[in-house]
């Protein structure tokens, strides 16, 4: 006779085993209906789970985060099913939900067309109609690997081989389709009405590059239409915003073959670079940070110290010498700053150090993964490296927190989220040491009143981590700045400093990148402005143009003044038409744009336009500059 305590914390007793669907039931039909899944003591589960003791039920819906990834999931399926209807000699492999969506790989004869997509997506569409059951089935591996080879299936035999001996094997019926899946599943197709497919791709078996190349078809899932139609208009604006079109047509940077996932900056977008750069240092200065610099090269044996060697090989580059010494192009900062904080003695007086560094990583990305400046292999970091004591540990995650939100505030970025991620299966050091750093993360952010969502498993090898998630203008998450606690390094390096009682102590290491990558955060930057930067970030801030020759020199005189002012400024003295001239630098959305004809010139004016149109009028070059200046001295603006 189990008691199910519900998250209101009422109980509700029945005579036998019950259903998470019967649960609903008793509470209500609006709430059967709406039953997705199940929550069991922590455990998601199908409706269809039995719960024959005493529990903690949840009933999961579409307004739970849950609820919406077992949608996506259970599309995913769906998906597969419309495939082997239209496609039966298709073979199915594997297909889990992603950030929005969800996706399955096929391995087929041809590759799947646009007409092949749409047919796929009304056949999915008929089968939510015919409203078909979904069952939970349990299956010995044996019977299970015999049923898929039969089926000609022979990725998902070759799954299930790989389920250990212990483990139960759990396939999920639809109508005439099975598949292998943990689930849980919705209880029937019927509740999978919002979702589309989006493209096909390729994509290697297990992510193998010497393995078969199948076919990924992704897709989107939603609990309710405008969410869909909410998403797809915010895709139509990612793709006006793409940095790469607009790094282009702005001329800020490009990539070539020859150095994959490496920046070639152009004037502007190398101005806008150390922008980034001179605000952070100003920023660092002011909070009592030193600025060093590490060499790019060092011989494998610190990294073996460090740990990296056998936890990040993969994605390090190396070299050999004639010696046979190994090198590795460094793909963080964190070995260079242990060993510039070795050189001599350290006292308690000097804690706590705040060592920042601008510097460049090398990190193998595979080719496919490379996405203009938002995933390279070569960038540069704005890091810095905190030693202090165990006493001092909280205050300087605070500190760091506080500058996090303000420089993110000066970009324009208001909407920020924050992550705790704690010890992954794969770490050094002892529990007791990750309770301490996972604490202090915790408590900094509480006495803060700062939000944050936990992320078990997620943390660095040799340290829990903060990351900070922006929301740009239209909605869609970065995830830029990280600060991690550890105590791992200092013993692994034998670093230690001279306490107050003259005994030797190992100081805190506190790990902190707040832009990230700079070449990342000038793409988002991109993104988020649609290239319109505020007048404080904007490469050039006004154009002066000429109507006719007869102004050039008056023009040239302008530009040269407002730089003097400290202004950035160019001149336009193309014999083009004045309207031409408006229209290109407003495409190319230059703040200001500056006219000057015979009248303005007469008078030491010049005509004001903004980007966006408007006609500010005729203008004293004075008063412009001191406009323009109390302008640019502003952060924050969206725009």
């Amino acid at each position: 006779m189990p008691d199910i305590k519900l998250p209101d914390g009422s109980i509700r007793s029945f005579p036998g085993p019950v259903t998470v669907a019967e649960v609903a039931a008793s509470i209500g039909t609006g709430l059967a209906k709406a039953a997705l899944a199940g929550r069991v003591d922590g455990k998601l589960v199908d409706t269809s789970f039995s719960i024959a003791q005493d529990a903690a039920l949840a009933i999961i819906t579409d307004k739970d985060v849950e609820g919406l990834e077992v949608i996506r999931h259970s599309t995913a399926h769906l998906l597969a099913y419309a495939v082997k209807e239209l496609f039966p000699d298709a073979q199915v492999t594997i297909g889990p939900v992603i950030e929005n969506g969800f996706y399955y790989d096929f391995a087929y004869k041809r590759p799947f067309t646009p007409e092949d997509l749409a047919a796929i997506e009304k056949k999915m569409a008929e089968l939510v109609k015919q409203d078909i059951p979904v069952s939970r089935e349990v299956w010995s591996r044996d019977e299970a690997v015999k049923f898929f080879l039969e089926q000609g299936e022979k990725y998902k035999a070759e799954l299930i081989e790989a389920i250990p001996a212990d483990q139960e094997v759990s396939l999920y019926r639809e109508g005439n389709f099975i598949d292998l899946c943990r689930g849980p599943h919705v209880p029937s197709t019927g509740k999978l009405k919002v979702f589309k497919l989006m493209k096909v791709a390729g994509a290697y078996w297990r992510g193998d590059s010497r393995n078969e190349m199948l076919q990924r078809i992704y897709g989107t899932a939603w609990a309710k239409k405008d969410e869909l139609e909410a998403y797809l208009h915010m895709l139509e604006e990612a793709e006006k915003r793409d940095h790469r079109k607009l790094g282009q047509r702005l001329d800020l940077f490009h990539f070539q073959e020859e150095a994959p996932g490496s920046v070639f900056w152009h004037p502007k977008g190398w101005f806008l670079f150390q922008k980034l750069i001179a605000y952070m240092r100003d920023c660092q200065e002011k909070a009592g940070y030193v600025e060093v610099n590490t060499p790019d090269v060092m011989d494998r044996s610190l990294w073996e110290i460090s740990g990296h060697w056998f936890n990040y090989r993969e994605n390090m580059f190396t070299t050999q010498t004639e010696d046979e010494r190994v090198f590795a192009l460094k793909p963080m900062n964190c070995p260079g700053a242990v060993s510039m904080y070795a050189q001599g003695i350290k006292s308690y007086r000097d804690l706590p150090l705040r060592m920042a560094e601008f510097g460049k990583v090398h990190r193998y990305e595979p080719s496919g993964a490379l996405h203009g400046l938002l995933r390279v292999r070569h960038f540069t970091q704005d890091d810095a490296h905190i030693f202090c004591t165990e006493e001092q540990m909280e205050a300087e995650c605070r500190d760091v927190v506080k500058l996090i939100f303000e420089i993110y505030k000066d970009f324009g970025f208001e909407n920020v989220r924050v992550k705790l991620s704690t010890r992954p299966e794969n770490r050094i050091g002892s529990d007791e040491t990750w309770d301490k750093l996972e604490g202090a993360l915790a408590q900094a952010l509480e006495h803060m009143g700062v939000e944050y969502t936990l992320f078990p498993g997620e943390g660095a090898f040799y340290g829990p981590k903060l990351e900070f998630v922006l929301r740009d203008a239209i909605g869609r998450d970065w995830q830029c700045g990280t600060l991690q606690v550890d105590m791992n390094l200092p013993e692994r390096f034998d670093i230690n400093y001279v306490a107050s009682d003259n005994t030797h102590k190992r100081p805190v290491m506190l790990h902190r990148a707040l832009f990230g990558s700079l070449e990342r955060f000038v793409g988002i930057l991109i993104e988020h402005y649609v290239g319109a930067f505020p007048l404080w970030l904007a490469p050039v801030q006004a154009v002066v143009m000429s109507i006719s020759e007869h102004q050039a020199e008056y023009a040239a005189d302008v530009v040269k003044k407002l730089r003097q002012a400290g202004l950035r400024a160019e001149a336009d003295l193309r014999n083009e038409k004045i309207t031409y001239k408006i229209r290109e630098h407003s495409m190319n959305r230059l703040p200001y744009l500056l006219i000057v004809g015979d009248k303005e010139k007469a008078g030491n004016l010049v005509a004001v336009r903004t980007r966006s149109g408007q006609d500010l009028g005729q203008i004293s070059l004075d008063d412009l500059i001191a406009q323009l200046q109390k302008e640019a001295a502003v952060r924050g603006s969206t725009a």
